[in-house]
């Protein structure tokens, strides 16, 4: 017999390592599935292919419940399995749904009668519906939004906000062990048909575009009319109709992969469904045009005409606390100032030497600074923040300091005597 507190992940990647360690740390035994080579020995002897605040310790502190294997067949004594597969987005963000059937395709023939198989891995709208057709006999499938925020991850999966179960009837009740493993983590549980819940998770980052638009407009409109965003965010958070929770932080538009797959997915349904879209693609333009606010202060400041002088970059990663480089603003620069000098660092990400010959890859914050014309910070990882500035700028040969998302003491740089920007001031 299944045990009811024994849960299965199959697929290892982002999604899976972290949900799989938070299923333990609410007490379930876990038989977390990867059949890719080398991968379920690495996540054994903890070395984690990922880097999010947090893992480690979880890990280890609730590895005596964590079962990693490379064996598909030890998922049938699980009355739950997840689907947890990354899905990735091409250059164009749509979604290469192939690897995540392909898995799913190795892992049912291998679920026992009576198991609930939980897709967690981000599909199309119509997605599950046809595929629970193809399911044999005893399986039920469900679809449950996933959340992750990358930088954050460990603590939304541990404390969820909500869970959003899709399934074939809303109104049915969930299978007693489903039902139990997402009452564990204490939190509101919303049932709906399938479509809507694949439609859900597109909407929640909708919105999050939206506010993160808007926020980058005006703190635009700031900068040229002398107003002060910052001063301007504790009116909106007063507001009820916008809450104290609202995206307000201007930003170098949206990055990621996710965010930007969901607005090609919005435009994909209303084309073929006759549907208008355009509010989509102003959001896609706008991010588009935030996205190079340090390149247009770059061009402003005269310090791209000499190419010769190095420029200093803070972060390569599109946002702190990921190692993710997917649609990074900072990669965008070097590609787009390919024919100028760099010198970059950043605490966890990387880049391929090869595709970016003009940047000079640092081993610190330091040096990067040195006898660099110009600082740009692109990514606000908490250790920039934390640098000592007059031990670290006085290294630059020039004067001008670049902080989109204002996370350096500029007061401090400006007593310095530097030239210090940042958004929405």
């Amino acid at each position: 017999m299944n045990h009811p507190r024994k849960i299965g992940f199959a697929g290892l990647s982002h999604l899976g390592i972290i949900y799989s360690a938070a299923a333990a740390a609410r007490g379930f035994d876990v038989v977390a599935f990867d059949d890719r080579a080398g991968l379920a020995e690495a996540l054994m002897s903890r070395r984690f292919p990922v880097a999010e605040p947090g893992l480690d310790q979880l890990a280890q502190e609730h590895a005596s419940r964590l079962h990693y294997t490379s064996n598909a067949s030890d998922l049938q004594s699980c009355t739950v399995v997840f689907l947890t597969l990354d899905v990735s987005t091409n250059d164009a963000n749509r979604s290469d749904l192939g690897p995540m059937q392909g898995l799913l395709e190795r892992v049912i023939p291998r679920l026992s009668p009576g198991t609930s198989l939980v897709i967690q891995s981000q599909i199309p709208p119509g997605f599950c519906r046809e595929f629970a057709k193809k399911l044999p006999g005893g399986i039920r499938l469900f679809y449950q939004v996933e959340t992750l925020v990358f930088g954050n991850a460990v603590e939304r999966a541990v404390h969820p906000e909500r869970f959003m179960a899709g399934c074939d009837d809303p109104r049915a009740e969930l299978p007693a062990a489903y039902s139990a493993f997402l009452n564990a983590f204490e939190c509101p549980v919303l049932r709906m048909r399938y479509e809507s819940a694949e439609l859900c998770k597109i909407a929640i980052n909708c919105f999050l575009v939206s506010s993160v638009a808007t926020s980058n407009t005006l703190a635009e409109i700031c900068e040229k009319t002398g107003a002060h965003w910052q001063e301007i965010v504790p009116a909106l958070r007063l507001d009820r109709r916008i809450g104290p929770y609202a995206y307000l932080s201007p930003g170098l538009g949206i990055a990621g992969g996710n965010l930007e797959r969901d607005l090609v997915t919005i435009q994909r349904l209303a084309a073929e469904n006759g549907c208008d879209a355009s509010v989509v693609t102003a959001w896609q333009r706008n991010s588009a045009y935030r996205r190079d606010w340090a390149l247009r202060r770059l061009f402003e400041s005269g310090a791209l005409e000499d190419k010769s002088e190095r420029i200093g970059v803070w972060g390569l990663a599109y946002k702190q606390d990921t190692h993710s480089i997917k649609n990074s603003p900072s990669l965008a620069l070097l590609r787009t100032l390919s024919r100028h000098r760099f010198a970059a660092y950043d605490p966890a990400a990387k880049i391929d030497g090869a595709e970016f010959p003009n940047v000079q890859v640092c081993g610190s914050a330091v040096e990067v600074v040195r006898d660099a014309a110009a600082l740009v910070v692109m990514t606000p990882w908490r250790e920039f923040a934390e640098a000592d500035l007059a031990r670290v700028l006085p290294a630059m040969r020039g004067k001008r300091v670049l902080d989109p998302y204002g996370i350096l003491d500029g007061e401090r740089c400006q007593s310095l005597g530097f030239s210090y920007e940042k958004m929405g001031a």
